[in-house]
């Protein structure tokens, strides 16, 4: 039977735990310091690595410590006013431009699922496997504009598809669902670039009826138990617009599917409020960080491009 620690261990994620530990063992190990510490053991610390770290790095290691010391049930000493001007302060000092993922557009989309087709079509067993599911992987992580840790949480027992009619999925949890309740989505069957159809094509070939949807294969063409990790994602988008020789592909990450197509829905008109109750997103500021803005200039140039049809069955 589960005891409480079990409880308590379950509520924070694997992730976090191992960036905790990180954080602590920076502070202690790397540079010195001695827990519990004091606020001006922290805001020194700051200082020390002010020049060498990005200002969110230097929070993910001040929220690391902050959760040692709740944990252990003494001050925290990051919430400390001087220690959040110090950290302020590195901010205004050390500016860092945000990097980010460059969006994969429809245009890359449609490249992808071609070159995909084709390695369905003329490769051996084991790549035509790869290659169906990586179609699955792209079509629903950029029609739901998942991000990697969902796609990897997808399970066959979550979602209902039909053919040309569209598929419902819960996802049990993600990053913004704090709560843990889960959250509900729905996807469209295509005329084009349908992610319903692809979904059942990769199911149907991998012989899947319960458990993880994405899965890593072995060269010699077996199916994992355990769903891909989220950084194996990453390494499959990237290896996917180099196959298809989409031009900057080291520059495309898990965010790209996501940032697509908010950039996409944005072009195509969706109102702020829409876009972010499709994808999920709580404030505008973090709808605003996806969105690839038009270049004004070249609005009449896209005008006059022939667009791709996509109504739904």
């Amino acid at each position: 039977m589960a005891n409480i620690d079990d409880y308590l261990h379950a509520a924070t994620r694997d992730n976090t735990r191992k960036s905790y530990r990180a954080a602590v063992e920076h502070f202690e190990v790397s540079w010195g310091g001695f827990l519990p510490a004091t606020a001006d053991s922290v805001a020194r610390y700051l200082v020390c690595y002010a020049e060498r770290l990005s200002v969110n790095t230097l929070r993910q290691k001040l929220a690391g410590l902050a959760a040692w010391h709740r944990d252990q049930g003494f001050p925290d000493p990051t919430k400390a006013p001087h220690v959040r001007k110090v950290l302020k302060g590195i901010a205004e000092l050390h500016p860092v431009t945000p990097k980010q993922a460059k969006p994969i557009s429809l245009n890359h989309l449609t490249q992808l699922v071609a070159a995909l087709d084709g390695a369905t079509q003329n490769q051996e067993r084991t790549q035509a496997l790869q290659a169906i599911r990586n179609k699955a992987l792209l079509l629903m992580g950029f029609w739901r504009a998942f991000r990697s840790d969902e796609l990897a949480r997808l399970c066959v027992e979550h979602i209902e598809a039909t053919a040309g009619e569209g598929m419902k999925i819960f996802v049990p949890r993600s990053k913004g669902d704090h709560s843990r309740l889960g959250r509900h989505y729905s996807a469209p069957a295509l005329k084009q670039l349908c992610p319903v159809e692809a979904y059942l094509d990769w199911v149907h070939a991998a012989h899947i009826h319960e458990g993880p949807v994405f899965r890593s294969i072995s060269r010699w063409g077996h199916l994992s138990d355990q769903a891909l990790h989220p950084v194996s994602i990453l390494g499959i988008i990237k290896q996917c617009c180099k196959k298809a020789s989409i031009d900057d592909a080291q520059l495309f990450s898990s965010h790209s599917l996501r940032r697509g197509f908010a950039t996409w829905a944005n072009a195509q008109g969706w109102d702020t409020k829409s876009l972010m109750e499709y994808v999920g997103w709580k404030d505008v500021q973090s709808a605003m960080r996806y969105i690839e803005a038009a270049d004004p200039f070249a609005q009449q140039l896209l005008a006059k491009a022939p667009a791709l049809e996509l109504e739904t069955d």
